[in-house]
């Protein structure tokens, strides 16, 4: 039985566009498997040339698909976004849009495994007829390394960075800015609020095809004076602006698992999130929660006036920044893997035994 690693090729182009949080997962997984699994697997990014185990698709690219129709090798690919969720967040015209959600059906189905950062997706890919058995749960993760709180000074640098009161309570939103992120919502809420700081980091990633740019666009250029738009900052940048928040307040309407909660919970910062039924599998209720801007506003006044409240939420983002740990999202990575490539290999052998059987079946009756 031969030691040898097995060849792991990870193909992605979630790094040609900037501030979409496809991107940050595809680096932070990447990262991990190359140092925490560098016993089990060579690590290669889109390697046309060699010879793969196991193939891990992180995005859809056409010339992708056309690397999975390799099947000796284990096909395996991430599902972040659904055709209705890509409705959601894109203008496409109608007959374009059904081509381009029959192809992602088919990229899908193509994949030996699916792999989901949130379980509530399971059921939707099954309807869409994908095999149950063939759709994982694997978290995403954030490195504390990168993402970790570096002391007041540095908050007050980068409040002074930005113009803001070095005592003002500050309330952060990240993410695309598009309708399904909750923005219209966001400034709302800082107009209840006028005493409180609100910034948004993030900008138009698809530009003019973004759902609600015209509208989105204009509250861009003119925004309340409690409201900043800090546009598209790069990734190393957002440690300094969780260093410098308060609380991090995700109103989006939909999600799998907002990268930006990652990040933010490794600095303890309290969350503030829309009441939707995809939390409750993953944040286990370790967060606050509004249906509405009204009790966007209780939420946050809370946080704001009461230590304790606040003191209470810090607790709850870190008892959830120790459950999506290193190791425990490490571990499930090498087992996912290694299974995936055990069972692969036992369909060959059967495949291979079969067709044997048929050739001898062939050669008998020619005898």
């Amino acid at each position: 039985m031969k030691n040898a690693k097995l060849k792991l090729i990870m193909y992605s182009s979630a790094d040609k566009i900037d501030g979409q949080g496809v991107g940050s997962a595809y680096e932070e997984q990447v990262s991990l498997i190359k140092e925490g699994a560098n016993d089990l697997f060579d690590v290669t990014i889109n390697d046309w040339t060699s010879k793969p185990d196991i193939q891990h698709f992180h995005t859809i690219d056409p010339t992708f698909f056309v690397k999975m129709q390799d099947k000796k090798a284990v096909n395996i690919a991430y599902c972040h976004f659904l055709p209705q969720t890509v409705d959601e967040s894109l203008k496409i015209p109608s007959p374009f849009f059904k081509i381009f959600s029959n192809y992602l059906i088919t990229f899908y189905k193509s994949a030996d495994r699916l792999v989901v950062v949130n379980p509530i997706f399971i059921e939707d890919l099954v309807k869409l007829g994908i095999p149950r058995e063939n759709v994982y749960y694997i978290p995403n993760y954030v490195s504390k390394e990168k993402f970790h709180p570096l002391g007041k000074e540095a908050r007050d640098a980068y409040r002074e960075k930005l113009g803001i009161d070095s005592n003002a309570f500050v309330v952060l939103g990240a993410g695309q800015v598009q309708t399904r992120k909750g923005v219209l919502d966001f400034v709302e809420v800082a107009k209840k609020m006028p005493d409180t700081t609100f910034v948004w980091a993030g900008g138009f990633s698809f530009g003019v095809i973004t759902e609600g740019y015209e509208e989105l666009h204009k509250l861009q250029k003119n925004p309340p004076e409690n409201v900043k738009f800090l546009g598209i900052v790069p990734r190393e940048e957002m440690v300094a602006l969780y260093n410098m928040s308060d609380v991090l307040f995700v109103p989006s309407y939909n999600e799998l698992f907002p990268m930006t909660i990652l990040e933010a919970i490794n600095f303890k910062t309290p969350l503030v999130l829309r009441d939707l039924e995809l939390y409750k599998d993953i944040l286990f209720g370790h967060h606050m929660q509004a249906s509405d801007n009204d009790g966007f506003v209780q939420c946050l006044n809370k946080l704001k006036q009461d230590p304790e409240i606040y003191a209470k939420y810090q607790l709850e983002s870190q008892i959830l920044s120790e459950f999506y740990s290193k190791e425990h999202v490490l571990q499930m990575w090498r087992e996912f893997y290694l299974s995936a490539y055990g069972e692969k290999q036992y369909a060959l052998r059967q495949k291979k035994k079969n067709k044997n059987k048929k050739k001898k079946v062939k050669k008998e009756k020619r005898s």
